[in-house]
Order: structure tokens, then sequence, then C-alpha cells
């Protein structure tokens, strides 16, 4: 269950205003150590300039750099796409091409095509086979399900095969789904309808069996004494596909002379990772790490001269570790109660490795760089905000930011590091700032009664009247992992009604109290969100304009597990409830997610049956009137329906009263019907949430 809310923003751009107030200064980038570059709307055209850092004298700016080429899949076909523009077709076939991936060096192309693996020659249009046994059971560098929403992740696109640097080497997985058990999602479209059968394996299901090859492309490779690999020959890396286990997105080395492959058990409480010889297939294992509860992957390695950086938590924060090339430790570079932590850059001319993370308080984002010896770690960010879309320039001088919090308008600045110094650059006027005022957005803090600090947001209602009270609507969604507390401007039109009282509550194991909250949810899920957000119910109740009988809570996939729970779990708190796609019942998810945090069913019974929204039916509209409202996608893949269905079906066996809103079509997280689901929640909210006067 990955978190699919992706923002994505260009420094500036994110924050426009109307003609009526100040637009902050689009910038886009650095053109060198002394220019950055700033976007401007002339017009109907955007102009490029590149500002002088010492004078702010702008000139216009026309983009330097060589033209690359692309690939993509056109009217069924892999298209290539020269640097001048000239285009040519490298595929004539019935069948469907997915994903194509240049080499590095331009010279082929790789795809798949009905679940096996191809590369073309760009130059000759020479196509090479790599195998011949794809299905629909066995994908070769096309991803099973669970590892594609798991472990690689939606943004491939199934995509499961890697080219090395140099060219020579293409690794991919072939997964044997023959084991793993199929569900149907029905399609309503049509006269009779379609259905859809996808291979989901649930908590305690048979996984994926996977092998992990590499061919050689292009001539013959040397394997010294062994002799010499054949164009397109596979050699298998040395791992029993039989065996119950895991792995993660491998890491070619910068020279491409090794595969590194992340390993775990099924279990999930131990990473591995394997240097892979690419020629025989041989394994040597490099690191080891080992935790009481489970182990994430990593996500990123970053090469240096002498060894790798990567990002580990396993001392209860998120800190940045050196590696020599042949895994052992050789420096840890960061320390104190880092979260979310990103490499951005590593000087290894000046020795330094710049770096952002939430370190100082876990709402606020903040740029810091630290030695690689791991000596002199500072903060470079400046004041009580949380600095968004860091771009340093490429002498690593300056660095632009643009910056808020929840009181202060969005300001874009330029930020000398050695002295500190700070230019502002542009700041939020106008009528967005202006009628944000009335906003009255606040930052929350709850100390838990086992000493976790927690934040949340909460939207005042615009006028409040006094001695009025005023319903409270409870926003989440809760997975392991996921904040969604951060201390940041918002304008008027932030979408909280002035009828309610909003509140983006964030519980321990949310990611702001480190690996330690988070481990609280370990084969328990449901437990510490639900005693957190009873625990923010309670001190709302304390302020004289929160109405206690009109709490509602509303959120989607994890949210919406929580969701269903608060009104049955917390029946006593919670009285409205909007549940989007959610699970409701553990033992109902896919293996590797559910797993992870929850062990096995059989391992964790007890847990499981704690867990599930069904152990709580009873207590739903015990404690007075009550509404949960069910909503789900037809058609989705990762959340099925069958999760709400088999709660509409509990529900009816108990004689309890619901609401239930289906969408054809639609799968997780959906996006066509994005607006008609807008207005039937805030249809819902209106009809239970009438504000009184008390």
């Amino acid at each position: 269950m990955r978190i699919r809310w992706i923002w994505i923003a260009v420094l500036g751009l994110a924050v426009a205003q109307n003609g009526r107030g100040q637009q902050l200064p689009a910038v886009i980038g650095w053109k060198d150590g002394g220019h950055y570059i700033e976007q401007v709307r002339e017009g109907k055209r955007n102009v490029l300039y590149a500002v002088e850092v010492e004078t702010g004298r702008r000139t216009p700016y026309t983009p330097v750099g060589k033209r690359v080429a692309t690939v993509a899949v056109a009217d069924g076909e892999v298209v290539y796409t020269a640097p001048d523009g000239s285009r040519k077709t490298l595929t004539r076939t019935l069948a469907e091409e997915r994903n194509p991936t240049l080499s590095p060096d331009g010279k082929w192309v790789a795809f798949t095509r009905d679940n096996d693996l191809y590369a073309v020659e760009v130059a000759s249009g020479r196509e090479v086979r790599f195998t011949t046994d794809g299905s629909d059971v066995i994908r070769n560098g096309y991803a099973s399900w669970v590892y594609y929403e798991e472990i690689l992740g939606r943004a491939g696109n199934y995509r499961s095969f890697w080219w090395s640097p140099d060219s020579r080497y293409l690794a991919f997985f072939r997964y044997d789904d023959s084991r793993v058990p199929l569900y149907p999602l029905y399609q309503v479209r049509g006269q009779h309808g379609e259905l859809e059968l996808n291979r989901y394996p649930r908590a305690g299901d048979p996984n994926p069996e996977v092998s992990i090859g590499i061919v050689h492309v292009g001539t013959a490779a040397s394997v010294g004494s062994v002799g010499s690999v054949r164009e397109g020959q596979t050699i298998w890396a040395d791992f029993n596909p039989k065996s119950d286990q895991y792995f993660g997105t491998p890491f070619w080395r910068s020279d491409g002379k090794g595969l590194l492959i992340q390993w775990m058990p099924r279990e999930q409480d131990n990473l591995k990772l394997y240097d892979i010889d690419p020629a025989t297939g041989a394994k040597r294992e490099i690191y080891n790490e080992v935790q009481p509860t489970w182990v994430d992957w990593i996500e990123a390695l970053h090469w240096v001269d002498d060894g790798f950086m990567m990002v580990r938590d396993f001392d209860g924060w998120q800190q940045i570790y050196l590696h020599r090339s042949d895994g052992s430790l050789k420096q840890k570079l960061t320390s104190g109660r880092n979260w979310d932590t990103r490499i951005v850059r590593i000087d290894e001319k000046n020795r330094k490795v710049y770096f952002c993370s939430k370190g100082e308080i876990a709402t606020r984002n903040d740029l810091y760089c630290v030695g690689l010896d791991g000596k002199g770690q500072r903060r470079l960010t400046f004041g009580e905000y949380n600095h968004k879309d860091l771009l340093l320039s490429p002498d690593n001088r300056y660095f632009l930011t643009r910056y808020d919090n929840s009181s202060t308008p969005t300001r874009v600045g330029l930020v000398e590091v050695k002295t500190g110094k700070v230019k502002v650059l542009g700041a939020l006027k106008g009528p967005a700032s202006d009628s944000a005022q009335s906003v009255n957005k606040e930052m929350l803090w709850l100390k838990t009664k086992e000493g976790y600090d927690l934040p949340a947001i909460v939207y005042w209602p615009r006028g409040m009247e006094r001695g009025k009270r005023y319903p409270l609507v409870i926003q989440v969604y809760g997975g392991p992992g996921h904040s969604s507390v951060s201390d940041y401007w918002s304008s008027g039109k932030s979408g909280r009604d002035s009828s309610y009282i909003t509140l983006v509550p964030d519980h321990r194991g949310s990611g702001h109290c480190g690996k330690a909250g988070m481990s609280e949810m370990h084969r328990q899920l449901g437990r510490c969100e639900m005693e957190d957000y009873i625990a923010w119910v309670k001190l709302l109740r304390t302020f004289p304009q929160v109405d206690s009988t009109r709490v509602m809570i509303s959120g989607g996939s994890y949210g919406g597990y929580v969701t269903a729970l608060a009104l049955t779990f917390g029946a006593g708190y919670f009285q409205y409830g909007y549940a989007k796609y959610g699970v409701m019942d553990w033992r109902l998810y896919d293996s590797h997610y559910t797993e992870r945090y929850m062990d096995s069913p059989a391992d964790n019974p007890e847990g499981y049956r704690a867990a599930s929204v069904f152990t709580y039916l009873d207590r739903y509209q015990s404690q007075g009137p009550a509404m949960l409202r069910i909503v789900h996608g037809m058609m989705d893949d990762n959340v099925h329906m069958q999760n709400s269905l088999q709660l509409v079906d509990r529900l009816q066996q108990l004689n309890k009263t619901f609401e239930l809103m289906l969408f054809p079509g639609e799968r997780h997280g959906w996006r066509k019907k994005m607006k008609f689901t807008l207005s039937d929640s805030d249809n819902f909210k209106n009809r239970y949430l009438k504000p009184t006067l008390k």
C-alpha cells in the first residue's frame, strides 16, 4: 500500500497568484554558480532569464545542452527519436511492446513483449530475444503485481529490468506466478460485462517465485578461465527461486562490474546486500541488517570513489552511512533525530555531503551539510520555517529555497552557504495571502501517555461566533511511516468549510517519533492509531467551540481502514465516517505489505483478529446515532472491493444501517470521478453535521 499522492513543484510555481496579487518568482534551476534561472510569463509565452546572484541583473537565457535521444511506444510500436528530432520505428509486430528503455550508450533499446525480454539495436534494427518462456504466469522483465505495487513501485510501470552503466549487461527479474492465487475483478461495461483475473497473494498466500537473470548485450564477454558468454545468454544469480524470499530494487556498481541485490526472507526482519558477478552469477554477501520488527528496503545507493552511501534507520532514526566498496562500514556520517532523510549532493572534492531532513522538528524540512568524516554537521536553512524545493548552486556556494510556516506566507529566498546571509527574492502578497489570515490555521501538539509528541493541524472556521459549537471533521491517512502533518502556509482556498472545525492529526507510527514510534505498530495495526486519534478527540473536546456529538472522520486506502475502525473500535468518540476503499481485515490484503507489519496470519492470529474492523462491529451505533458511508471502486486491484462487500455482509447480518457508494470501472485512488466523489463527501458531511447553537 504505497502512497500515491506525490507533490511535484518547480520552485515558486506551486504558489501562483492572480493578477491582483504578487506572484512569487518562478526559479527553476541554476545556469552556473553565479546565476540562477527564472521563468517569467510574458504575454502567452514563458521566457527564461539568467539572474546574476550578486547584482540581480537579468539577461535572456537560452538553455545550452546536447539534445538526447528518447524512446517510446507509439501506435503500438517502439519508436526511437534521435537528438536531431528524426524518428525511426524499431519494431513492427501485432504484439504489444512495453517499457522501452534506452541503454546508457544509446545503442540499444530493451523492452518486453508477451512477458519476454528483448532488445533491438538502434543502428541496424537487429532484434535479440533473451527469453522464450513468457506466458500468463511466467513474466520476464515485467513485474508480478505484488512487486509492482509494494517493492518496485507503480512509477516503474511494471518494468523489471535494468541496464548496466556500461551498456554491456541487462539484469532482469523472472517471476513465476503459478502458485499465486487468482482474484477476479468485474468490469460492468458491455452487454455481458468482463472479468479480469489478477495474480494477487494475500497474507499467508504463496508469493511469486523470483529468479534474477543477467544477459550480455552485444559481443561476447570474457569470463576468464570459464570461457566467454555469448550474446543473449542468461546467467542466473546464485539464488534458489523456491525459497520464500523477496528481492528489492537492484543497483549496478558504477563501473558495471557488479550487481548489488537486496534480499529479505519472508519475515522481512533481515536485509542482506549481495554483490553478484554478472559473468558467473556468483554472489558475495557485503551487508547484513537485522531489526526486531521489520527492515525497510534501501531506496537509493550513492556511489563515491571509495564506496557508497545509504540512509538507514536501525539506530532509531534515519542516518547516512558511508560504506567501502566491499560493503564494510567506514563511517556513520550523521547524528540526531533525523527523519525523511534524503541525500541532495555529495561534494567529494571538498569532502562534504548535503542532505535534507526533518531534524530539529518533525514538521519542518531543513537542509544540512556534514563532512565525509562525520564531523561538522550543521543546519544551513534558517528560522522556524519549512524549507521546500531546495536548489543548491553547482559550486555549493548558494541555495534557493521556498519557505513558510502556518503563520508566515510563502517566500522565495537566496542563501549564501558560508555566511548564512539571506536575500528575499519574493514574498506572497495579495488576495490569496490576505484571505488566509481568516482561515485561522493552527499547529497543535499532543503528548501521549507513552511520552510521544504528536503534531496536528487544526483549521478553525472563518469568523467563529461566540457561543457556537462546531462539528469536528478529522482527515486521516494513518499508514505506517506516512505523516500527514507539515508546518506550511495555505491560502484561504484551502478546501476547509467555515461551518466546521477540521483536524489533520498524526499518530506515533507516522514517522514523527522515529522507528521506535513506528515499531509500536508491529503485529498490532490499528491499536496505536486508534489510541492516538481518540486522544486527539479528547483534547479537542476540551475546546468550547467543539461539538463532541458530531465528530466525523474521513480517509482513503489505509485511511479508509482507520475510518471504519474509528466507528467500530472507537464508537464512543466518532459518530460519522466516510471510508474510501479501505482494508477491513488484514487477511484480505497483499502479503508483502501486511506481513511486514503483522507477520503471517499463522504466526499472529490474535493480532489479525484484534486489527480487523469485523471484530468490533457490535460497537457500531451502540452509543447513539452514527453512520458509516462505505465507498469503493469495483475494479480496485489494490484493496479489493471484497473488503467493503464483506463489511456490508456482516453489517446486514447484524441489522446495522450504513450507506454504500460503488464506482463501476474505477480502480484504487481513482481520478475519473473525483469531482463526484468530492461532491458526495460534502453531501454526506452536510447531511449529518449541522452546526448547532448551545
